[in-house]
């Protein structure tokens, strides 16, 4: 199985993270899901080497069991203990502590399992939600049934035909993820204060998917606005109410991640990393980097050198 750039090298390889995709072949009759223990020998890629940084175009979703854990994700070290649970979105660019023992329960689902309005339902392409949730008792003792129903399900190959059993598990993946997605939006400052979600939810989602498949191309509000067939105040409402900050500022943020990554994981030079996420001129993109980090692309790198 080949990754995605097609690349044999470790970190960075030269031209961009790499990235792995869903393990079809090692899932249970090649259902697009896995669930199962963690542990030191189980892998989403037989090339790759989890220590170091790499991104996948899976879902990833750790309930952890035993003693704490550091794992990064997008520049932030996390520390997961017993109870804690992280949930890794395709794309984000992550690393497993050499140094931590991993365990207890890891979900991992391939996009396109689940239909979109479950998709949607579940947040599951909130990038703005956090990585590390901790439930309390009660909510903890429903993930961890709910995971363990699906986990009997997805090992239970025999009494029901494949497209029954596929079935089954997408509901059963449902319920757990509802759950999550209940207690991921429960856990930021908006639902702390009581932000009514209602008439601006599906505005800021149209709008946030648009942004993630268009961000190397397109900076524009207006642009972003008219393709989605909205007013730009009424794209500024909805942003405003779902994350607290501007349509420009949310644009922004996820250009100045890409190129974190770019500039921290890859040896791209750096007016190809520019250029990556939407810059034609290598020192309009310096210039634009510098005014979100305080940090010029070179400083940056080199300090993580």
């Amino acid at each position: 199985m080949a990754d995605k750039n097609g690349q044999d090298g470790g970190e960075g390889g030269g031209d961009g993270i790499r990235t792995f995709p869903f393990p079809v072949d090692l899932s249970l009759l090649g259902v697009g899901m896995q669930v199962g223990p963690m542990g030191s020998e189980r892998t989403w890629h037989a090339h790759a080497p989890l220590h170091r940084v790499h991104r996948i175009d899976f879902h990833v979703v750790m309930l952890f069991t035993g003693s704490p854990v550091r794992h990064m994700i997008d520049f932030t070290e996390y520390e997961a203990a017993a109870g804690d649970v992280l949930w890794i979105r395709p794309g984000q660019v992550h690393r497993f502590s050499p140094d931590s023992e991993y365990r207890g329960t890891v979900l991992t689902m391939q996009p396109g399992f689940l239909p979109r309005a479950t998709v949607e339902a579940t947040g599951l392409y909130r990038y703005d939600l956090p990585p590390l949730l901790r439930p309390d008792e009660a909510r903890l003792a429903a993930l961890t049934a709910s995971l363990g129903q699906l986990r009997r399900e997805y090992e239970d190959a025999t009494t029901l035909p494949l497209s029954l059993h596929t079935a089954v598990l997408r509901h059963t993946l449902s319920a757990f993820l509802l759950r999550l997605a209940h207690l991921a939006v429960s856990s930021t400052r908006q639902a702390r204060e009581g932000r009514a979600e209602a008439p601006w939810d599906a505005t800021f989602t149209l709008f946030r998917d648009a942004v993630e498949r268009g961000f190397a191309t397109n900076h524009s509000v207006s642009a972003y606005a008219d393709a989605l067939g909205y007013s730009r105040r009424t794209l500024v409402r909805a942003v405003r109410a779902a994350t607290g900050e501007t349509p420009k500022g949310f644009i922004d943020k996820r250009v100045v991640l890409e190129a974190r990554r770019l500039l921290a994981h890859t040896e791209m030079p750096i007016g190809r990393v520019g250029a990556a996420v939407g810059f034609a001129d290598a020192a309009n993109f310096s210039k634009f980097f510098q005014q979100h980090t305080d940090q010029t692309p070179a400083a940056f790198r080199a300090e993580l050198r």
